[in-house]
């Protein structure tokens, strides 16, 4: 089964949004082993070619009800080292949050699972961008993988709508300086994040 998202909000959305179902304050992501992983199929006269970009060190912690509000920029990615020395319209938008992805997860279901123990949960993600809102509703999985440590990953398959993603200005700016004249119909999108004991990461 697949999903397939229509932005790149919605990503990072896709997958992104699925790792910040945190539970209390005392979890939070481990930048240094949070991440979301792309593949780009990139149209070329030779035919398609594969690309794999990441968006890195994502962070952030919730409140003891389990709410998470994560902003989402465009240095979190690897297109800044791709594209090295920016121009001068595109620097300044490397802080600025591209998107925010806000979710609420029971923290007392991650509390119950013993080590080892996996469970798959429904969550809700609200993709804010600019002035637009979007919501849906993605499976994860939470699998813990140590005493202070649970590992989170796409319960399915979840791609981005290529042409929506040309079809963006400042999304469309970016896959030109990187090379990409023309991309796949789908952008496969995955996750691999930890969350851990605050003071254990």
């Amino acid at each position: 089964m697949k999903r397939l998202f229509s932005s790149f909000p919605l990503v990072a959305l896709g997958a992104s949004a699925l790792l910040f179902a945190l539970p209390l304050a005392a979890w939070e992501l481990d930048p240094e082993r949070s991440r979301v992983s792309a593949m780009v199929m990139q149209i070329t006269p030779d035919g398609p070619i594969p690309r794999q970009h990441e968006v890195r060190r994502l962070s952030g912690s919730a409140d003891a009800s389990g709410n998470l509000e994560l902003p989402l920029r465009l240095n979190q990615s690897d297109v800044i080292e791709r594209l090295g020395q920016l121009p001068p319209w595109l620097s300044g938008i490397t802080q600025r949050p591209m998107a925010t992805l806000t979710t609420q997860f029971p923290p007392e279901r991650l509390d119950q699972l013993a080590e080892g123990e996996s469970m798959v949960e429904n969550l809700t993600m609200k993709v804010q961008s600019g002035n637009s809102m979007r919501e849906e509703s993605l499976p994860v999985r939470f699998t813990k993988t140590g005493s202070s440590q649970i590992q989170v990953t796409n319960a399915e398959r979840v791609a981005l709508d290529g042409k929506a993603l040309m079809a963006d200005p400042t999304l469309r700016s970016v896959m030109l300086l990187l090379g990409y004249e023309q991309i796949g119909d789908e952008v496969p999108v995955s996750l691999d994040a930890m969350l851990v004991k605050s003071g254990d990461s």
